[in-house]
């Protein structure tokens, strides 16, 4: 790696391990407009709880409905009022010719790297995989994290070609295929950052680490952090009897509603997020907001959620 992205590669691997990694919600208000407060103060709550690392406008994020001038909005709030207490990493995505410019508009905000999302629509082979990242990382001078999920999985002759890129510092995992997943661990350089990024990725967390990816991401903490640093923290020391517990009475029922509509792993997180009075707003189309009957679901097992850990709505 080069100098400045083995900084943020250090940064992040220290964050990883202190912490849940925080995926916020974008703010739209109800004309569906970007929020640019409503986000600022999302952000900040969310900092408060010491996440590891900030990841704005990602999936979670709705990079996908984001024009470049809200794109450019999101990440400069995220790092205004991260102050470099812990890195930002904004999502980038599409081709590589538009992830190219969303790059650059990241670069001129201040992030310390990007997450590079699945490209769009198409299936491609190895080699190109392989190319679009080549082409982005020649293109910019922030560090990348590449994400497999969808139609982008890497083997691990294509792991080693993008982890020998001087600015690809890490791979997000989507897919929890840990066969595969072992594969590329053991085929990536020492340093090389991995972490989980399945969806309600505290339900395969035990898994993970038995790979040797313990690190991961929580779109649970955007609306309940109570929830997901107490799940963190069991996990960690060891404590089977917490970690069951939240599994068996909040994490699986909250899966098993989210697998009911396409697109509820956005709209649940941000419908708790405002059942807990937080300013982000609906979602944006083609996502849709769970319906009232979800909805109460949700807010009775938020709650009971809380309660398992202290806290209250």
């Amino acid at each position: 790696m080069a100098g400045e992205a083995a900084t943020t590669a250090g940064r992040l691997r220290d964050g990883m391990a202190d912490g849940v990694l925080s995926f916020p919600l974008t703010s739209f208000h109800d004309d569906g407009s970007l929020d640019p407060e409503g986000f600022r103060a999302h952000v900040a709550a969310q900092l408060a709880t010491a996440p590891g690392a900030l990841f704005p406008a990602c999936g979670t994020g709705e990079f996908f409905s984001l024009d470049e001038d809200e794109y450019r909005q999101v990440v400069a709030t995220a790092v205004e009022e991260a102050g470099g207490r812990v890195p930002v990493v904004a999502g980038t995505g599409y081709g590589w010719a538009q992830a190219v410019r969303f790059a650059r508009i990241a670069e001129e905000a201040g992030a310390d790297a990007l997450l590079v999302l699945p490209h769009y629509l198409v299936a491609a082979p190895q080699e190109g995989l392989v190319v679009q990242l080549e082409q982005l990382a020649a293109r910019t001078r922030l560090p990348l994290i590449a994400y497999q999920r969808g139609q982008v999985a890497y083997t691990a002759a294509s792991l080693r070609r993008i982890a020998a890129l001087p600015n690809v510092i890490g791979l997000k995992d989507g897919h929890s295929d840990l066969d595969r997943l072992q594969r590329l661990t053991l085929a990536a350089p020492e340093g090389f950052l991995f972490f989980n990024g399945a969806a309600t990725a505290e339900i395969q967390a035990r898994a993970y680490a038995t790979v040797g990816v313990p690190a991961y991401s929580s779109a649970v903490h955007a609306f309940a952090p109570e929830i997901a640093n107490a799940f963190f923290t069991a996990l960690r020391t060891g404590d089977d009897k917490t970690v069951d517990r939240l599994l068996r009475d909040f994490y699986v029922p909250l899966v098993e509603l989210r697998d009911r509509v396409p697109g509820y792993a956005v709209s649940l997180v941000k419908a708790a997020a405002r059942l807990r009075g937080r300013p982000v707003g609906p979602v944006r189309a083609p996502l849709t907001d769970p319906s009232p009957a979800d909805l109460a679901e949700l807010q009775s097992l938020l709650a009971t959620g809380l309660d398992l850990v202290g806290a209250s709505l």
